[in-house]
């Protein structure tokens, strides 16, 4: 590739030029285990609703405990925050086989994604914008807008270090995280939803800001106000691709 478009744009590019009917995406910093493909086409082939799934995610560091991006299935809360089964914040559980049955969860981490490529291109792909972090959980909401459902098969097992391409402490890895779960949350919520929630991340988004200055994180916080200012100087952008994205959903049901 000529420019660097990162996880989103890296993979709309590439997929173009892979023919399959199901794409597993997979980091780098993944370790896998024996036979873990065939839990999960078993469970897609069985059911055509099912648009993505994911595997049991656990540490490759720790392998007792599951990893924190992805565990045994991701959720977002009122407010848009994502959590997983087996990591809320930054505490790990230990596996020991509490989130053993398949489920349906809201999204799939994309250190390990398995989806549907005829869906994939159906819903255009990952919004490039996001370049990295949270795209993921983007493409699942529009997954199941369009009528299918995200899975998790903990019969799939796989190990990912995690942190690998931006470290927890790295200030760009701050800046995509609120940029970027802001930008999902324009695009995917009601109106009405859309307005009430922003209006109290904005209040949120600040005070986290504030801490980390008072904690000496200084780039931390400049980076949570430069995510708003892309978002805003990009509004007219994001309006259109909102009303883009329902136009599409419609179509993909």
């Amino acid at each position: 590739m000529n420019e660097n478009t990162g996880y989103a744009g890296g993979y709309n590019n590439a997929l173009k030029q892979v023919e399959a009917d199901v794409y597993c995406l997979i980091n780098s910093d993944i370790e896998v285990t024996a036979n873990w493909i065939n839990p999960v086409i078993e469970t897609m082939l069985n059911d055509d609703k099912i648009g993505a799934c994911q595997p049991k995610i656990l540490s490759y560091n720790n392998k007792a405990f599951f990893e924190h991006a992805g565990a045994a299935g991701g959720f977002i809360d009122m407010l848009g925050y994502p959590f997983c089964r087996g990591r809320i914040i930054n505490t790990v559980e230990p596996d020991d086989g509490q989130y053993n049955d398949v489920s349906k969860i809201f999204w799939a981490t994309g250190a390990c994604l398995f989806v549907r490529a005829q869906l994939f291109h159906q819903l255009n792909g990952f919004d490039k914008d996001f370049f990295a972090h949270m795209e993921e959980i983007d493409l699942c909401w529009r997954i199941q807008k369009s009528g299918y459902t995200v899975n998790y098969i903990p019969k799939s097992v796989v190990y990912h270090v995690g942190g690998a391409t931006l470290s927890k402490s790295n200030p760009r890895k701050t800046y995509f995280n609120f940029r970027n779960n802001i930008l999902m949350l324009h695009k995917n919520l009601s109106f009405f939803s859309m307005l009430l929630v922003m209006f109290i991340r904005h209040f949120l988004d600040l005070i986290a800001a504030l801490k980390f200055f008072a904690e000496g994180h200084r780039n931390d916080s400049k980076m949570i106000f430069k995510a708003y200012v892309w978002f805003y100087g990009n509004i007219s952008s994001r309006i259109k691709l909102r009303r883009q994205t329902r136009k599409v959903l419609q179509r993909a049901k």
